[in-house]
């Protein structure tokens, strides 16, 4: 596909190099020459410098024949008037926004219509990061929750701990541990080191088990890799933002939410806004302030400003004081890889936003796809099409399906129904594939496989 980006920044650049490494032709615009030129020394794609809204610039980047624009920079009005533009002069099949204003995603259903603002996909970040941290509040322990089939079936990443029931043991021996409930181990990290599970693979401590099961047996499945977190009900949220304020309105009828800001004006609407959250003024920064509202018996402290340095250094202080979990964002990639153990679980928004965006850019029926470990694993869920004689998949078996290296099946759902990928199980037509990709170069394969009818992708 020929692929116009909108913004160089990272979920721009990032995007573009899950792109460009899929054999797309991506054309990348931005303002910034410097950054253009260290995206094009790295990549196989085009460049133009220009204002991304601009007639002659979309022009100069091809937009007469693109097939999708997505629109990614920092503002969301020059996000949603390139895709007007798009529309109106060169009738762009697929436009994406992102739109990060909760103003304007109040109201996006009479928004964004083609005889309005004509975005046929939305991607909003705060709400895709909050629900991503949301999921982690609810699943105390999990270092990652991602929801297929409309929540029916999880994927969810843990920390194997010594003393865990199957640690040390056989993967097999989940099934004498707990012969009712079934799952799959869909891969194990061990130092950074991809590993595709066998019934014979030994669980080790400090492993990041990946696992997926029907949602109602996730913590059933978590008790056999690690002790179990009790439920967490008290939440600290450093920064009142739309992200802070996002989650807090979303905890605040389930859980006890404290938010923490410094500015006393944004106190002032948050304190209009959250109904059963106690909004406290002030810097998470200060060991005076975490004291004072009791630190120590926190279940949760999420550190949610827009600035890295300050979420990284008031969750460790979090952490050091008692906090019993830290969550922490951090956009820049290159501190996400240096944070020690103080920090539980470090979110990317830009990981978070490529993921949804790739759903909407991958070939084939597919409903979800999650990047996982920082952009190196993927989790997806494709659909499958066709019958016995037109499809690679259906009417087969999964011993009979022919899989890349470093891809397993982890699981089916037929309409209510969920499937954990065992060999006889036969793939049929509509059913939602889940697929764990440990190498995300095989993404091709994996569309190639699932393609109906010879040619699909020639």
């Amino acid at each position: 596909m020929k692929i116009i980006i909108l913004g160089a920044g990272q979920v721009g650049g990032t995007l573009a190099e899950h792109l460009a490494d899929e054999q797309n032709e991506i054309v990348v615009v931005d303002t910034d020459t410097e950054t253009l030129r260290s995206l094009q020394d790295r990549l196989d794609i085009g460049t133009i410098n220009g204002e991304a809204s601009h007639p002659n610039t979309l022009y100069k980047a091809g937009a007469e024949d693109a097939d999708m624009l997505i629109a990614v920079t920092n503002s969301d009005e020059i996000n949603m008037m390139a895709c007007q533009v798009a529309h109106s002069l060169f009738n762009t099949p697929t436009k994406i926004s992102r739109i990060r204003s909760p103003n304007y995603l109040a109201h996006q259903t009479q928004l964004f219509t083609p005889d309005n603002i004509p975005v046929d996909v939305i991607i909003g970040p705060e709400q895709l990061v909050t629900q991503s941290i949301r999921q982690l509040i609810a699943n105390p322990g999990a270092l990652q929750v991602m929801d297929f089939a409309e929540g029916k079936v999880q994927l969810v990443a843990v920390r194997a701990y010594y003393g865990g029931p199957i640690v040390g043991q056989e993967l097999k021996a989940i099934r004498q541990h707990m012969p009712k409930v079934d799952t799959r181990v869909a891969a194990i990290f061990r130092q950074d080191r991809p590993i595709i599970p066998q019934g014979d693979t030994v669980v080790e401590a400090d492993d990041e088990v990946f696992f997926i099961a029907a949602k109602g047996n996730i913590r059933a499945v978590m008790s056999e890799l690690r002790k179990v977190d009790k439920p967490y009900k008290r939440v600290m949220i450093a920064g009142g933002g739309n992200i802070g304020a996002t989650l807090a309105l979303s905890l605040e009828s389930e859980y006890h939410v404290k938010v923490i800001e410094k500015s006393y004006d944004r106190c002032r609407v948050l304190s209009e806004r959250l109904k059963h959250s106690l909004v406290l003024l002030g810097s998470a920064s200060e060991p005076a302030l975490l004291g004072q509202e009791n630190i120590e018996s926190t279940d949760v402290f999420c550190a949610l400003t827009n600035n890295d340095e300050s979420n990284i250094m008031m969750s460790m202080l979090a952490k050091r004081m008692g906090a019993k979990k830290v969550i922490t964002l951090i956009a820049n990639p290159a501190y996400a890889d240096l944070v020690g153990g103080e920090i539980d679980i470090a979110i990317s928004p830009q990981q978070i936003t490529i993921g949804s965006l790739l759903t909407h850019v991958r070939r084939g029926d597919i409903s979800n796809v999650h990047s996982l470990r920082r952009g190196a694993a993927e989790a997806i869920e494709v659909i499958a099409h066709g019958d016995a004689y037109s499809s690679k998949v259906v009417g087969r078996r999964l011993d009979e399906i022919a899989l890349s290296d470093g891809v397993t099946i982890g699981a089916i759902v037929r309409g209510d129904e969920v499937l954990i990928a065992h060999s006889h199980i036969v793939v049929e037509t509509d059913d939602h594939v889940i697929l764990f990709l440990t190498d995300r170069s095989k993404i091709s394969a994996v569309e190639q496989l699932f393609a109906v009818g010879f040619g699909f992708f020639s």
